[in-house]
């Protein structure tokens, strides 16, 4: 991928980018191993190779291992192609990133997804392996009695030696600056080119001439007759290894980015030369093995050790350390003082060290000028003496003489500070505070004296006011000036909690307090107190100092933390204010364990414990030696690491993340766990490196997962996805870029679209299916209740056509013979009430049948409305009103709509009563009738130039003894239709009748008959 051909190129690009400090022995480098008898490999390591990707590739007799410097994978080619041996002897990576395999049987070179073997070299140990400056690959094919050395140019293959010259074959190979190709033999060693091959005996090593190398001035170095050999035209001169003295069988020859040259024994582990001094590290300091095989330096300037124990790993310590190995009198360090000179004098059990350009100098305690005394407390006076405090006294030395002081009691000191009239206070754990003018006690204040049953744990100076600030073992800070203490802070005024374990005055007279509960900050009588609250990482402070490049180092019982100053006087502003100081963080930089810091949870010791030397450098007390920052100089490590996605796992089935193809995996259906395995190269310090991933389609934000190296997901709905991971290497530098992953869950048969689709189309044919049951069975219901209206209609027809009807008939028949003997016999007006009752009894027997004829029949049949009203037009019209026939005229507006039977039925019972009311009752000349089809609903309108109604009738709908206009309203709102009336005496009236679409439109509608059948009901 992209991403990991850039961090190819800049691993190339930028070689040595966390480099060793030359000054340093191996001891007091960061060292790791990985053994074969803890489990970590099968057997010894025989070759080490990185490739371009940042992979560290392992040979074994195993096989191959690829490494990330926290596991190793063993790593087989494809199916179809195969080593010439599982046992690798060699491996090489030539500049166009090809790795090149040399085995027990063969040699090989795999790039691009390829295996090459090459026959020339079959059958062969391949001892040794070289690229030169011009591109070309020398192998060496190891065999008895003849080898073999083969060139190969690209596909051109050139050997040499089967004249026997070479003997079994080439132990090492190695091409100098001046471009000469070197060969080491059993028995001597060849300058093969350039020009022809010129052969030097150099007779008496058992394993041949294996060890090759160069010394700084580009002189020829030779492992040879148990030591190392500059050879120099054909002649060899003794190599000087200063300080030490053992012989050796060299295997191996590195000189490293850093000039320091590591040379590889067999069987007595390393050896070390580096600006003059000698040094070794073996088994007996946990060296992997004693066997060294060969030694590889990395792309970011690790130093990689193979032995036949198993690997070890050897970098720079941000915080190297010095024991007595480097020449310390012991290893527990109670003092550390910077003597203007630059010297650094440190007092340990066992006397007196000085260190003075880079060597270390001892003055014992049985030394005549310490008088057998143990130093634990130093410090120097404004005319250079060091004044040294023992359990038995004190006393000073000046030049090369100590002189003791008498007088001054023994025991622990805490703190000596010299005030600006140049006499000295000593804070003594058991005497109290001590006041020495000349070589004189002239004070002695016991701690009671001051307020205090507790005694002072830290002690300065105050230049500036001229008196002196006391720091107490159980907490609280007091100034004290003329014999008196004039202020005195404790927690309760903001100070921290706990011990006070030293003071720092910084540049604007402000008094830095290093306490068990945090950094506090006292001037001008305001205290703020910095603690984990504000970010450091965690509350207690050993001591601070600040360095000479704008930065304040804190020791902590977390580790070694770095604060720029600019953050402190932004808190120190901050914490001003009323509220500012809780609110406000500084960002720290800690340095820990892996860093070469060693922590402890209470302060302990005498007094200060840090130093600054004139280089910049910052000297202070781990309890086993003494540990030395350069901040100028830190080991900063400014290569991205390159990242991997190694492989996919899903439900227990492994899938190769660099073989998918299309850059995509194609995952299963129905995968229930999910993990993916990533890898960053940064090989320093590996522990260190932090991922963040994220897999877009099921992540919203980036997952922190610290120095896991592996991501698990549960459940994934099938879609595509792309994982994608980003790692910082152990110095924080991110690798933004990062890399990813494209992955494809396959869907179930019914996770498809095609499935999906089909169930929601089954489940509206079901749908519709019922609808369409329901509603078959709602025409049968609205079926059977309009056949059982229709012959309760028509039993009622009957009933008042045979009895009532009939009856009123017989009954006018009846007084219509009494009116026929009346005339002549009865007075005029009996005769006018009985035609009165008679003319009423016709209208009765008309309205009789025409009830009889809407019962009995629908109003309108099949015709729709507009005929039906024109009928009936014609109807009234020939009936004619008091001898006039009136006008009815019928308008339709709109596309005309199919409405319901029985809701056209309903509409034209309305229409027709008040069709029948405007001629009978109105005596109107002039009727319309409009009839309008819109989208929205069905409309009907009876206008008429009759004789009106008045506003309440028309209003409430009846009058007395007359119920049709009620009865309109009633129908109306039986089906959901909306009957208004607007009319006034002489101006005539108006009906409109609206019904809204839904319920108007449709001739099937199941829904509407059952509703009108209920409303009707």
């Amino acid at each position: 991928m992209a991403c990991i051909v850039l961090a190819g190129v800049l691993l190339l690009c930028c070689p040595g980018a966390f480099a060793l400090d030359p000054a340093l022995d191996v001891s007091q480098y960061a060292h790791t191993a990985w053994k074969v008898r803890e489990g970590f490999f099968k057997s010894g390591i025989s070759s080490i190779a990185q490739t371009p990707d940042g992979f560290l590739w392992l040979g074994t007799d195993f096989g191959l291992l690829r490494f990330d410097g926290v596991r190793a994978v063993p790593w087989q080619p494809p199916p179809d192609q195969h080593l010439p041996s599982d046992s690798i002897m060699r491996l090489l990576v030539t500049r166009d990133g090809t790795l090149w395999i040399g085995t027990i049987n063969g040699l090989a070179s795999w790039k691009d997804g390829k295996l090459t073997q090459y026959a020339e070299l079959d059958g062969r140990y391949i001892y040794a392996l070289l690229e030169d400056r011009e591109g070309a690959l020398w192998a060496s094919g190891f065999a008895a009695p003849i080898g073999k050395l083969c060139a190969i140019r690209k596909s051109s293959v050139q050997c040499y030696g089967d004249d026997g010259v070479l003997g079994p074959g080439v132990f090492n190979l190695y091409e100098d600056s001046k471009g000469n190709l070197w060969a080491g033999v059993k028995d001597g060693l060849w300058r093969w080119r350039p020009g022809p091959p010129k052969f030097y005996s150099l007779p008496g090593n058992v394993n041949g001439i294996q060890a090759l190398g160069e010394d700084a001035d580009g002189t020829l170095l030779v492992g040879w007759k148990g030591g190392i050999y500059r050879f120099v035209d054909g002649k060899t001169e003794a190599y000087s290894l200063p300080g030490f003295t053992r012989q050796f069988s060299a295997r191996g020859m590195l000189r490293d980015r850093d000039g320091g040259l590591w040379i590889g024994t067999i069987g007595q582990g390393l050896v070390h030369i580096h600006q003059g001094r000698t040094d070794a590290f073996a088994q007996s300091d946990n060296l992997s093995g004693d066997e060294v095989g060969g030694l590889f330096q990395d792309r970011e300037g690790t130093i990689w050790v193979r032995t036949l124990g198993g690997l070890d790993r050897f970098r720079d310590f941000a915080v190297a350390t010095f024991t007595g190995k480097q020449g310390l009198l012991h290893d527990s360090v109670a003092f550390a003082l910077a003597a203007k000179d630059g010297s650094i004098w440190l007092a340990t059990p066992a006397g007196l060290n000085r260190w003075t350009g880079g060597q270390m100098a001892s003055l014992g305690k049985q030394d005549k000028k310490l008088n057998g005394h143990i130093p634990h407390s130093l410090f120097q006076d404004s005319r250079g003496r060091i004044w040294v405090s023992t359990v038995e006294g004190g006393g000073y030395l000046e030049g090369e003489r100590f002189t003791p002081v008498t007088g001054v009691p023994g025991g622990p000191v805490h703190g000596v500070a010299e005030d600006t009239a140049g006499s000295l206070w000593i804070a003594n754990q058991l005497g109290g505070l001590l006041h020495l003018v000349g070589n004189r006690l002239t004070e002695q204040i016991p701690w009671t004296g001051l307020g205090h049953k507790d005694n002072a744990s830290a002690l300065i100076a105050d230049p500036a006011q001229g008196g002196l600030w006391l720091g107490f073992h159980h907490g609280g800070v007091a100034y004290f000036k003329d014999g008196r203490v004039l202020a005195a802070y404790a927690s309760s005024d903001g100070l921290g909690e706990g011990r006070v374990n030293t003071f720092r005055l910084d540049a604007d007279g402000a008094l830095w307090a290093a306490t068990e509960g945090g950094l506090s900050r006292l001037k001008n009588g305001r205290i703020a107190t910095l603690t984990s609250k504000n970010g450091l990482p965690c509350d207690g402070v050993h001591w601070s100092i600040e360095d000479d490049i704008g930065s304040v180092w804190l020791y902590m019982p977390c580790g070694l933390a770095r604060v720029a100053r600019s953050e402190l006087e932004a808190w120190a502003r901050a914490a001003g204010k009323d509220k500012g100081g809780d609110a406000k963080r500084v960002q720290a930089t800690v340095f820990d364990s892996s860093d070469g810091v060693r922590t402890h949870g209470k302060a302990g010791g005498y007094g200060a414990l840090v130093a600054k030397s004139s280089d910049g450098k910052l000297w202070f007390l781990p309890w086993d030696g003494v540990s030395v920052v350069d901040p100028r100089h830190l080991p900063i490590n400014k290569l991205p690491p390159p990242i991997h996605i190694e492989q996919i796992t899903a439900d227990r089935k492994t899938y190769d993340a660099s073989s998918a193809a299309n850059g995509r995996v194609s995952l299963p259906a129905l995968i229930r766990d999910l993990k993916i395995d990533y890898t960053a190269l940064s090989l320093v310090t590996s522990e260190k490196v932090l991922f963040r991933y994220k897999l877009e389609g099921r992540d919203r934000d980036w997952q922190d997962a610290g120095n896991r190296r592996e991501a698990f997901y549960t459940d994934l709905p099938p879609r595509n996805y792309r994982f994608r991971v980003v790692a910082c290497n152990n110095s924080g530098v991110w690798n933004e870029a990062g890399t990813f992953l494209d992955l494809a869950v396959a869907p179930a048969y019914y996770q498809t679209t095609w499935f999906r689709l089909s169930c929601v189309a089954a489940f509206l044919a079901l749908l519709g299916g019922l609808y369409q049951l329901r509603l078959r069975q709602l025409a049968r219901e609205y079926d059977i209740r309009v056949e059982e209206r229709v012959g309760e209609r028509t039993r009622i027809a009957r009933e008042l056509h045979d009895s009532l009807l009939q009856g009123v008939q017989g009954l006018m028949f009846r007084l219509q013979a009494v009116r026929e003997l009346l005339p002549g016999r009865a007075p005029a007006e009996a005769i006018e009430a009985l035609d009165v009752a008679l003319e009423r009894g016709d209208k009765v027997i008309v309205e009789g049948r025409d009830t009889i004829s809407d019962l009995r029949q629908s109003t309108v049949g099949d015709s729709d409305i507009a005929q039906a009203l024109t009928a009936l037009g014609e109807e009234l019209a020939a009936q004619g009103n008091n001898g006039a026939a009136p006008c009815v005229r019928v308008l339709v507006e709109g596309k005309q709509r199919e409405i319901d039977p029985v809701l056209r039925d309903e509409i034209c019972r309305i229409a027709r009563e008040a069709l029948r009311n405007a001629v009978r009752h109105a005596k109107a000349q002039k009727i319309e009738a409009g009839i309008t089809y819109s989208d929205s609903a069905f409309l009907l309108h009876v206008r008429d130039d009759g004789i009106g109604m008045a506003p309440e009738v028309a209003n409430q709908g009846a009058r007395a003894g007359h119920w049709g206009l009620t009865g309109m309203r009633e129908r109306a709102k039986s089906f959901g239709g909306k009957l208004e009336v607007w009319s006034e005496q002489g101006a005539g009236t108006e009906i409109a009748l609206t019904v809204p679409a839904a319920v108007s439109y449709g001739k099937s509608n199941a829904r509407h008959k059952s509703w009108l059948l209920r409303k009707k009901n």
